[in-house]
């Protein structure tokens, strides 16, 4: 059917009103789809979240009514449980990325970097693996690495930061499953819809320019976009590109955990590092060097005290800063030859760098004690410690402390290409054939050398330590940690780089016959994911031209004696200023990098840099390569209960998985691949009941198993041994099953009219299956892992660790952390969401609130990691003669990062504090130039609220980074 001249007429007047969104973002993408179904069909659909039918043609809304009145009728036509996001909405949310967007759902929680920006998202309490990502319904991958300085990302998950708002109409959240869902997302499943050109017919242009600023470093960025669109009664292309450079600074504070000391054999606590057994040189508070010293009687604490007392592992003051930016192209085709035929392609090309250096100042406390390396310090000497209830050290004094520079440099590029074309073919009135193809390709490579300078061992220096806030612990010392002439010498050099690549193919088909009646749809699916990811380290070679093989600094490339000339001042002179509270030192010395580099020939050490087994960010290196093959029926049906509309959606899923790892292990001195094959199937049967009990109320049911596959770094084979302390490793487990989980949705909406409608839901997941790290203590020699083959901070610590406990090397015990498939997990939650606008209070005026409670329990007593047990979001927003404003609140409550243990104490775990962020969008459409500029502001973090985890307890900051306000304002214009 084609669209009427006069609704042709009007659907342009319209577009021509809409000066606040990209040509991709049409308010009108549902009502053009509805009047002309064939639009719509071309646009592959999360099928549990039907597109909404246009109730009142005639009526135009457009601006944050128009994005809320296709959502409530995309959520009231839908038969399963999901939730929409529109174009209008996307332009002028204040949202820099689709993650940013997709925080406003109910139940959606958001991964962020350290910079604030969000990168993944969590959906029910599951982890941003257990949500599987769509792009115009087929999945893609994107080969990152999980934000800034790294999270080793095992690419379940899709980092959404890649992908820029203005280029996509719509979002699709499916939280409950229907059989022609692709498996895969237990918590959901997100589709992504570009923008494509029969969304706004006819020829437009938009250009979107803003400038942005960031309060943490007082910098102007710049951001744009343009897309550009032509249609004809059968043709239409669309072109689009967006782009941003931002400049970032964050301040921060960290830890890699807290610690206790080791007192001796028989203590309780992780033993992290050793107290002094005798004085150490120049330490000083009237202790005679080369004498016994009693740490316990010096700390003022009793034995059992001292010997479970937490301070941080590594205490640090972080500084990063750098570049990031992001060119995205997309490029949409659609011929419609008859009404019965149409054919789509759609491509997008995305290139992502950042070039970051992150300056840690360490107060070292991991390692300290005695040792025979040039590092040792001798161990400190605790002074006048107190502690409060749970041991946990509020202040005192450190003498024989040692400081180390940690200066590491973070250049990484990713780049993205997808291409997805399809057909949809309507034979006859009852007969829809659609057939959808999809192939990405993606690829990342991040270089990551450190260079590490440690103050003099036992040199006199003392830290005073306070920590009575509970907050940000304040570290101060007697030496200037600003100076070059601090007596500062080489601890350590890394080279070490990591390649990523991924590649997904897919072909599905889908056959559906019947009417809105009833309906049968068969499909069959193909799709393949091979995820690629290796690891190099050339330290141990740069290290010996650098500094010396034994990095005694007095022999390489750059001495001790020279380090002051490669040494600078602090570059910034307000270090903490959005902290609002002391924090402690706020200068030390940084390396000129490019004199460093110069200097040490590192560009060949990088470039000629060996495999090794575990990447510098923590991953297990090797390959997952996966095909599914799938095939699913399904049953559509409308019929009549107790005189009111019943809908049905029934179906089976059947997938069939067939995995091949190859994880690189060492053997002797030689690293080989080690290959594992494994092959399951998953019958995955849902269902889903909607009933109109009265016009304006909806009742729904679902009941449905869904799957996920393990964590790819899960299962891949062999031992990464990649910490520091060589206190711990991560061994993969090939022979993990996938997640299963059966799941009941029970609720439902009652709708007040227009926009508006309360809706109530609560869920139930029995995951079976899900991963529990087993912990075990073997010996070192039984790793196989070559002791030359260690980087020289982990020799040292084995080293130190064999003098005092007189074992061998090869005899020292080593916990190994090992995934298994233990823990029955059952999630139970409830959401609410309420939409009302207030016209009658205020014509214009409106609010969007929906909230989540979630509660979770386990066979072993550990429970699913990021889940907030409450979390809301609130939208306030007024719209009327050309002026927008939109003010939005999002706060999760506290959660645990991870199971304990964590460093040796059983009862330790991480976790994320409660956080809520409040952000403004505002836009003033210009009354001339018909209408076709609109002036936005955006206001992001109005609040400075910062991201900070803890160890345990409140008052043991694990880490906290400001990444501050940042403001966005521009233009858009629509031609």
């Amino acid at each position: 059917m084609s669209v009427s001249r006069t609704h042709a007429f009007r659907l342009a007047l319209l577009a021509s009103a809409i000066g606040s969104m990209g040509a991709a973002s049409a308010a009108l993408a549902q009502d053009a789809a509805a009047t002309a179904p064939q639009a719509a069909d071309a646009a592959p659909q999360t099928p549990d979240v039907a597109p909404p039918q246009d109730e009142a043609a005639d009526i135009v809304v457009t601006g944050i009514r128009g994005s809320l009145q296709s959502a409530t009728n995309a959520k009231k036509n839908a038969v399963a449980f999901g939730d929409s996001i529109f174009a209008e909405d996307i332009g002028k949310l204040p949202a820099t990325n689709l993650a940013e967007t997709l925080n406003r759902m109910p139940g959606v929680r958001l991964n962020r970097d350290i910079t604030g920006e969000g990168t993944q998202v969590a959906i029910r309490g599951l982890g941003p693996s257990f949500s599987k990502v769509l792009l115009n319904g087929s999945q893609i991958a994107v080969a990152s690495d999980g934000g800034t300085t790294g999270g080793g990302g095992d690419n379940r998950q899709v980092d959404l930061d890649f992908f820029p708002s203005e280029l996509f109409t719509r979002l699709d959240l499916a939280k409950s499953a229907t059989a022609s869902t692709i498996e895969g997302g237990i918590a959901g499943t997100v589709n992504l819809r570009n923008a494509r050109p029969f969304d706004k017919p006819g020829t437009h242009v938009t250009v979107v320019a803003q400038g942005q600023y960031t309060d943490s470093n007082d910098r102007l960025s710049p951001r744009g976009a343009i897309v550009a669109s032509h249609t004809t009664d059968t043709f239409g292309i669309l072109l689009g590109v967006a782009g941003v450079k931002t400049k970032t600074r964050v301040d921060g504070f960290d830890t890699v955990g807290w610690t206790d000391g080791n007192l001796g054999a028989g203590d309780p606590g992780g033993n992290n590092f050793n107290w002094a057994s005798v004085v150490p040189r120049n330490t000083g508070h009237g202790l005679v060097a080369g004498q016994p010293v009693d740490v316990v009687a010096t700390s003022g604490l009793t034995r059992d005290q001292l010997s479970t007392a937490l301070i941080p592992r590594l205490a640090r003051n972080a500084l990063t800063e750098g570049d990031r930016s992001r060119i995205s192209a997309l490029a949409s085709v659609e011929w419609r030859p008859s009404d019965e035929l149409h054919f789509a392609i759609d491509g997008i090309w995305a290139k992502s760098t950042r070039d970051f250096t992150r300056v840690n100042m360490n107060w070292q406390v991991r390692n300290s004690g005695p040792g025979t390396s040039p590092q040792s310090t001798g161990g400190m000497i605790p002074i006048d410690l107190t502690v409060d209830e749970n041991n946990v050290v509020t202040s005192g004094t450190f003498a024989n402390s040692s400081f180390f520079l940690e200066a590491s440099r973070f250049k990484q590029t990713t780049h993205f290409w997808n291409i997805n074309p399809s057909v949809t073919w309507e034979p006859t009135d009852k007969l829809k054939v659609v057939a959808n193809f999809n192939m990405s390709k993606s690829r990342f490579f991040r270089e990551q050398p450190t260079w590490a300078f440690q103050t003099t061992p036992q040199s006199g220096v003392d830290v005073y330590y306070d920590n009575t806030d509970g907050y940000y612990p304040q570290i101060t010392t007697n030496i200037d940690l600003n100076s070059p002439d601090a007596g500062w010498q080489w601890y350590r050099q890394n080279v070490q780089n990591v390649r990523r690549r991924t590649e997904t193919q897919g072909a599905h088909l889908d056959l559906t016959y019947g009417d809105e009646f009833l309906n049968f749809k068969v499909g069959g699916a193909y799709d393949r994911a091979k995820r690629i990811v290796r690891a190099y380290d050339n330290s141990s070679a740069y290290q010996a031209t650098v500094c010396g093989a034994t990095c005694d600094g007095l022999t390489g490339s750059i001495t001790n004696a020279q380090i002051p000339q490669y040494l600078m001042p602090f570059p910034v002179n307000n270090f903490g200023h959005l902290a609002n509270r002391n924090v402690g030192y706020t200068a030390y010395v940084v390396p000129n990098f490019q004199q460093i580099i110069d200097a040490t020939n590192y560009e060949q050490f990088r470039d000629n840099a060996p495999e090794s087994r575990g990447a510098v960010t923590g991953t297990p290196t090797g390959d997952v390569d996966e095909k599914v093959w799938g095939a699913y029926f399904e049953v559509n049906g409308k019929t009549t209960f107790l005189g009111r509309d019943l809908d049905v959606n029934a179906g089976m899923r059947y997938a069939r998985t067939k995995q091949n790892v190859l994880g690189p292990s060492q053997v002797g001195d030689t690293i080989v691949d080690i290959e594992a094959n494994s092959t399951y199937e998953n019958f995955l049967p849902a269902l889903n009941v909607t009933w109109s009990a009265m016009d304006n109320l909806k009742l729904r049911f679902s009941a449905s198993r869904t799957m996920t596959r393990p964590e790819a770094s899960n299962i891949l084979p062999g031992v990464t041994f990649s910490d520091p302390s060589a206190l711990v490793a991560t061994a993969g487990n090939p022979d993990l099953k996938p997640f299963t989980s059966d799941n009941i949705d029970i609720g439902g909406e009652y709708y007040t009219g227009g926009i508006g409608y309360i809706g109530l839901t609560g869920f139930q997941k029995n995951i079976q299956g899900f991963t529990l790290t087993q912990q075990s203590q073997v010996t070192f020699g039984s790793l196989n892992i070559p002791f030359a083959s260690l980087q020289s901070t982990q020799q040292n610590a084995l080293n130190d660790r064999a003098q005092a406990t007189g074992l061998a090397v090869n005899d020292l015990p080593v916990t190994v952390n090992r995934p298994i498939n233990l823990q029955s997990l059952k999630i139970q939650g409830i959401e609410a969401t309420w939409v009302q606008p207030l016209d009658f209070l205020v014509k214009g005026l409106g609010f969007s609130a929906n909230g989540t409670y979630l509660k979770q329990s386990s066979s072993s007593g550990l429970v699913a990691t990021g889940v907030p047990k409450w979390s809301y979001n609130l939208q306030g927003f007024y719209e009327n003669n050309g002026l927008s404003v939109s003010l939005n609140y999002v706060w999760n409550d506290k959660s645990i990062g991870a199971n304990g243990p964590q460093n040796g104490i059983t009862e330790a775990f991480l976790g994320n504090d409660s956080r809520g962020q409040l952000d403004l969008s505002a836009g003033y459409q210009l009354p001339f130039f018909n209408k076709a500029l609109r002036l936005t502001v955006d206001v992001l973090n109005i609040t400075n609220e910062p991201i900070r985890t803890i160890f345990a307890y409140d008052n043991a900051p694990y880490s906290i980074f400001y990444p501050g306000r940042q403001v966005l304002a521009g233009v858009r214009a629509n031609f």
